[in-house]
């Protein structure tokens, strides 16, 4: 290394490129440098992911799947495969943790990692950086663009600079220089409304925000006018937090025609319990608090949780407790019509051993739910399911899931 080399902070971001959409290309040749979209093969469906070939036609997350197609109508939808890309993505954290236990991910495709530490005995950050590119590349067949910077501000921006399957370092003597001409629309956090306000009062690069009078930022920005000025220099303190608590877990469903059989409406929504429940004990928690969503066809949505006591990840109790949900919301709305339909489990713990006179004799509900999960592993999430959640043959088809968090 030279002598230079070693950086009194060195943070990395680490962004999957396209990473759904590159999945499916990665796993079905096929697929391969044609435009996919990942998300509901219906009309109601919103795009999850949408590969760098379906990027060029200007389609975007979270834009429905009916005007993706209009924009690009040849392009390939694939269903969403969550439990899939979960999985390779463990895989590409394994690969994170062989650099530095520092690592904070934000999603199944992105994380934070301070190797500040891990200089001494790996090198440079840019020698690291691009160790985890191609461990990544030689070990999954997939590209991570990759930033280079003191801080996760300056990260997050470098990563997005040189994609796909870019590397961007940002030394301290040259945040100014590299950040000043940038769009502010570049800026993490900004929002694209707030974006819109911005560029309206033409504040159009981060030199500008970084420079403008003060009047004018407490007019865009309130109370927070010196934070978003200190953004736009460049600065954040903020560490990298390897262990983030996990929040809630939920999934939910968009559907192509709306669900007013009961019947279905729930059979659906159990479904949804029954997976939400696998996923806390896979993660080893445990929820105190079990919600549903439900979004009526003129788009009103309604949630509705309630408090357990103790906190549980047993799909039995997790669906008995949506039943009574859903039941008294049905009862005050008979002939709903539903075109979304969510559980959520939130208020998480760690999984709770049982007392010693309990441990060697776990419930009936328990074993089952540990059968199953082991099925599920083997064979997949659609291998086996409990008949009191498997929905009705008649029902209407359903687009995939656009909100498994």
């Amino acid at each position: 290394m030279s002598d230079d080399a070693h950086w009194p902070r060195a943070i990395l971001h680490v962004d999957m490129d396209a990473f759904y959409a590159s999945v499916e290309q990665r796993d079905d040749p096929s697929l391969r440098g044609r435009p996919v979209i990942v998300g509901g093969t219906a009309g109601r469906g919103v795009v999850a992911a949408a590969s760098y070939e379906a990027r060029e036609f200007g389609i975007r997350s979270a834009m429905p799947v009916r005007q993706a197609l209009e924009r690009c109508p040849q392009a390939i939808c694939v269903r969403p495969r969550m439990a899939h890309y979960a999985a390779v993505s463990a895989k590409i954290f394994d690969i994170f943790s062989e650099f530095t236990p520092q690592v904070e991910g934000l999603s199944l495709d992105e994380a934070f990692l301070d190797v500040t530490a891990s200089q001494t005995l790996l090198g440079d950050p840019l020698q690291i950086a691009l160790a985890i590119k191609d461990k990544i590349r030689e070990t999954l067949q997939l590209n991570a663009s990759v930033g280079v910077a003191p801080n996760k501000l300056i990260a997050k921006i470098a990563s997005d600079l040189n994609k796909p399957n870019g590397l961007c370092v940002i030394k301290s003597e040259s945040i100014t220089s590299m950040l000043d001409p940038l769009s502010i629309r570049r800026l993490p956090g900004l929002g694209r409304k707030k974006g819109d306000e911005v560029i309206a009062a033409r504040l159009e690069t981060f030199a500008a925000l970084r420079s403008a009078p003060e009047a004018s930022l407490r007019a865009l920005f309130g109370k927070g006018w010196r934070e978003w000025r200190q953004r736009a220099a460049g600065l954040d303190d903020r560490p990298v937090q390897p262990e983030r608590d996990e929040k809630s877990i939920s999934n939910e469903r968009t559907f192509a025609t709306d669900l007013s059989d009961v019947s279905l409406i729930r059979a659906e929504l159990y479904t949804l319990a029954d997976k939400v429940a696998s996923r806390l004990r896979s993660k080893a928690l445990q929820a105190r608090c079990i919600g549903i969503k439900l979004r009526q066809h003129d788009f009103t949505t309604i949630t509705r949780q309630m408090t357990l006591a103790p906190p549980t990840d047993e799909s039995r109790i997790v669906v008995e407790t949506v039943q009574r949900l859903l039941g008294e919301w049905l009862r005050e709305h008979p002939h709903a019509r539903l075109r979304l339909l969510g559980v959520a489990a939130s208020d998480l713990l760690p999984q709770i051993q049982g007392d010693l006179f309990q441990s060697t004799q776990r419930s009936a509900d328990s074993r089952l739910d540990e059968a199953l999960d082991d099925i599920r592993q083997k064979f997949g999430s659609l291998a086996v399911a409990r008949a009191s959640v498997i929905p009705m043959p008649q029902g209407p088809k359903q687009a995939p899931d656009d909100g498994s968090q």
